[in-house]
């Protein structure tokens, strides 16, 4: 596995979307991902959805982002494990707290900041 920034950008982007934006629900067009799904499983969904979302704090790690971003991160995964916690309930809530997303935009913020070259133009990304 490659460590160089432009690699752990898109490793993270991909986990981000597998857990947040794996499809879009008809009808209300809201993207869902496994996070929710996994919510819906009582006890083992919830503890493994933290533990995929765990992974992304892990290469913000290994990025060598600072302890207050590693702070930040792992409470969004924790208060999105809380959300969870409640069985069946749980994912209703984790359907609008995406903490996946939200460490995804800390990341991102690090890179463009103290590795620009990791930048990539989205399609269908509008101009400042």
């Amino acid at each position: 596995m490659d460590s160089d920034p432009a690699s752990v950008r898109q490793r993270i982007e991909a986990m981000e979307k597998l857990l947040e934006r794996m499809f879009v629900i008809p009808g209300i067009n809201k993207p869902v991902g496994l996070d929710v799904l996994l919510d819906l499983i009582p006890g083992v969904g919830t503890v493994s959805a933290a533990a995929l979302g765990s992974y992304i704090a892990w290469e913000a790690r290994n990025l060598g982002m600072s302890k207050w971003h590693l702070v930040r991160m792992g409470g969004n995964i924790g208060f999105d494990m809380l959300l969870g916690a409640i069985p069946f309930v749980g994912a209703v809530p984790d359907f609008f707290f995406r903490s996946n997303t939200r460490n995804l935009r800390i990341i991102k913020r690090h890179l463009d900041k103290h590795h620009p070259h990791t930048k990539v133009v989205e399609a269908g990304a509008r101009p400042l």
